[in-house]
């Protein structure tokens, strides 16, 4: 894949995640106006956030980061890929079955696990009733994923990435219809959660047999090859379930402190708009294409597409970061405040969301490093970094809890991020020229952070200005609206003006594609 092609996969799977994270936006508003941060709306947040916990390693972590690298050499080499594919559907399906089902019977120890401060509470018991109807999601969503990758590994990147815009369009006409007919806001969005995981997994199956790729089931067995999977994806599963242990610690901080739970969860939605649109993008672009280059021995191309991927999305992480650190309040406030949701909420929720901004940048280098190891069938060395990230979280999260309450869970997150980067860097080190990040990259990190905090600088300014504007019930989504085109603009201009970046750059990589 040349650069211009990774370019164009990184901005159709990133046009795509900006529609789903808007949406999500959308139905994060209608949550937030309907429950606030009361029990109904800390429970089904702490249910729904079950089977996506989960996901993390099942899916879109563990199984993929191990299936995507095999399925694109076997697809590379002329191997039956598709065979493969089936048998790796077949097998997931089968453990995912089982898993669901027995998640369905410790739904109360889940619970507890995830939310120990829920106990003797109203919320414990919803918790439990929305985490046993909203639970099955993660068996649809995980064959969803394995789908994805075979869309992805052969350069078919929208049905996948449109895939999540499912989830969010279901959820808003749930609560509108819901709402209209008089059904619990909290009930109808748990059944709402396990629908759009069958109507994600129809829509990516149907683009895959249309690829040529029939991706059925059959009966399990366990070949050589699903047996090397096995072996490649324990340790990156395990890897995930120590991510999920962080946000796990996270959240039990968040439960002793009423409407935390609420507060964090929100300020998360904010944060992983960028992070999604640029992160998981390079993510799911970089991994097979990396993969295809090792097998062939391209050396210079794999430090091309590493050094671009890079460059991209950090000249897009960096000043949404710095935006997140100027105008949290601002943000939150014009977004979210309304109904249920009051200026204490807002408050709250600014203060994570600027400590979240410090880690954005982290989250997603972490995705640009990480293919370097999983294209090397490498998941081991991210499952040890992981631990002493994990540690790192703990130590933070639970140490300041006492305190500054809440917000150690948001500073653990941001810090052990920075430890998790540190490491993966150091990491690849010994990979050879491919692993090395180019000149051109080097060169402009430097213009990219100083044109992110000018525009930064400009954006605190012209919110102190608009104070009264943002806070006006009338104006106040086109005060945000302005400051949002303040800060593109200005940092656009200004990292033209100082060579942060370049369209003639662009324009010579279509010249070269032509």
């Amino acid at each position: 894949m040349r650069p211009i092609r990774l370019i164009q996969g990184f901005l159709t799977v990133g046009v795509w995640t900006l529609a789903s994270r808007i949406l999500g936006f959308v139905r994060d508003i209608m949550i937030a106006a309907f429950l606030g941060s009361g029990p109904v709306a800390e429970a089904f947040l702490i249910a729904f956030s079950l089977p996506n916990m989960f996901r993390r390693f099942f899916a879109e972590g563990a199984f993929n980061m191990a299936f995507v690298p095999m399925f694109s050499k076997k697809l590379e080499g002329g191997e039956d890929a598709e065979g493969f594919a089936r048998e790796a559907f077949t097998g997931l399906a089968t453990v995912l079955i089982a898993f669901t089902v027995l998640a369905m019977f410790a739904m109360p120890w889940l619970v507890l696990a995830m939310a120990g401060g829920f106990l003797n509470d109203s919320r414990y018991d919803l918790a439990v009733d929305f985490g046993r109807i909203a639970f099955p999601y993660i068996l649809f969503i995980s064959l969803a994923a394995l789908l994805s990758g075979v869309l992805n590994a052969t350069g078919r990147f929208v049905a996948a990435a449109a895939a999540p815009v499912l989830l969010n369009v279901l959820f808003i006409s749930a609560m509108v219809l819901g709402r209209a007919l008089g059904w619990p806001v909290g009930q109808t969005l748990a059944w709402t959660v396990p629908i759009a995981g069958i109507a994600q997994m129809a829509l990516v199956w149907i683009a895959a047999k249309r690829a040529g790729f029939r991706i059925t089931l059959q009966r399990p067995r366990m070949t050589p090859e699903l047996k090397r999977l096995a072996i490649i994806a324990a340790p990156a599963a395990l890897a995930g379930g120590v991510v999920q242990v962080n946000l796990l610690i996270g959240r039990q901080v968040a439960s002793f402190f009423d409407g935390a739970i609420a507060w964090l969860n929100y300020a998360d939605r904010l944060y992983q708009l960028p992070l999604g649109v640029v992160g998981i993008a390079i993510g799911v672009v970089l991994l097979p294409d990396l993969s295809r280059k090792l097998r062939a021995g391209d050396t210079a191309g794999g430090q091309a597409a590493l050094s671009r991927a890079a460059e991209l999305s950090l000249a897009l992480t960096i000043p949404a970061s710095v935006a997140l650190i100027a105008i949290p309040g601002a943000l939150v406030g014009v977004l979210f405040q309304r109904g249920a949701f009051g200026p204490e909420d807002t408050a709250a929720t600014a203060l994570a969301l600027g400590i979240y901004g410090l880690g954005l940048p982290a989250f997603v280098i972490q995705k640009v490093l990480q293919p370097l190891y999983f294209a090397r069938e490498d998941t081991r060395s991210p499952f040890r970094y992981a631990l002493v990230a994990m540690v790192v979280n703990a130590v933070l999260a639970i140490g300041l809890a006492p305190m500054i309450g809440y917000l150690a869970a948001a500073w653990g997150t941001t810090l052990s991020a920075w430890g998790m980067v540190i490491l993966l860097w150091r990491g690849s080190r010994n990979m050879g020229q491919e692993a090395e990040l180019d000149a051109r990259f080097w060169q402009r990190i430097g213009r990219i952070v100083l044109a992110s905090v000018l525009m930064g600088a400009l954006l605190y300014a012209a919110s102190l200005a608009l104070t009264g504007w943002l806070e006006a019930n009338t104006i106040r989504y086109a005060a945000l609206a302005a400051l949002v085109g303040l800060g593109l603009i200005s940092y656009g201009v200004i990292g033209q003006l100082i060579g942060a970046f370049r369209l003639s750059d662009m324009k010579a990589e279509l010249r070269r594609s032509n």
